[in-house]
């Protein structure tokens, strides 16, 4: 049976330009290319600055490749799901769910209709009205992943929403994801914890310095990654470097 490719990335690379006189390149992408397909559930792994966010904000359309082709098929929608976007400190939880909800496609009158689902879910009942610079980093978690369950885009995408919170939340969450990936969602997620990576997705994709080592099964790529991270670990080069060009 073919399999319906919902976005295809061709060699695709995001530099950006630092220091002082804007005159260095940094790539945070490197001709980085792979399919989706409908279905799939995917995990991105790699340590910390080796492209894993800069490469969910390309698939959910909020920077643009410097260079390469992403193909989308017509009608798709991606949603990105992170700690760190479309959250106002100023603004209450339900002001921040409120704004999350429309970010993420739904309506004015759909997030509406979804707030007390979304009130439920995150266990902030007592908080919700309470400006968000006063919650934790977990209740910011709860907040962001309670509001975009409740959004069904055809790609919904994770940046490290699966490894924050207490241990309920962690569970919960999780129970869930699988319960959406098994009804043929497609995820993309990103997560440190290998465990659950293993637990919810089938393919893996390591990404070090921008570009993709390794795409495959996660019974294939993990050991792979977790051999090159106990390297580093014995040779003491763990100090990440920017690639440059």
């Amino acid at each position: 049976m073919t399999q319906e490719q919902l976005l295809c990335l061709e060699r695709v690379s995001v530099t950006y330009t630092s220091g002082l006189l804007r005159r260095q390149l940094t790539r945070a992408l490197n001709e980085v290319s792979f399919s989706l397909n409908r279905g799939e559930s995917l995990g991105v792994i790699g340590r910390n600055g080796s492209g894993k966010s800069t490469l969910m904000r390309v698939l959910a359309d909020i920077i643009r490749p410097t260079s390469g082709n992403l193909r989308r098929s017509p009608g798709i929608r991606a949603a990105l799901l992170a700690l760190k976007v479309g959250f106002l400190p100023h603004l209450t939880g339900r002001e921040n769910a409120f704004l999350s909800g429309m970010m993420l496609g739904m309506s004015r009158a759909e997030v509406r209709r979804r707030m007390d689902a979304i009130i439920e879910f995150s266990g902030l009942e007592d908080f919700i009205d309470d400006p968000l610079y006063t919650y934790s980093s977990g209740m910011k978690m709860r907040l962001a992943f309670s509001a975009g369950y409740q959004f069904e885009p055809d790609i919904l995408l994770l940046d490290e929403l699966l490894g924050v919170g207490d241990a309920t939340f962690k569970h919960k969450s999780a129970r869930v994801m699988r319960e959406r990936i098994r009804s043929n969602a497609t995820v993309v997620m990103v997560t440190h914890n290998t465990s659950r990576i293993v637990d919810l997705c089938d393919r893996l994709i390591w990404l070090e310095q921008g570009t993709i080592q390794a795409d495959g099964t996660p019974e294939h790529v993990l050991p792979a990654y977790e051999d090159f991270v106990q390297q580093l670990k014995a040779s003491g080069s763990v100090r990440l470097k920017k690639a440059t060009t």
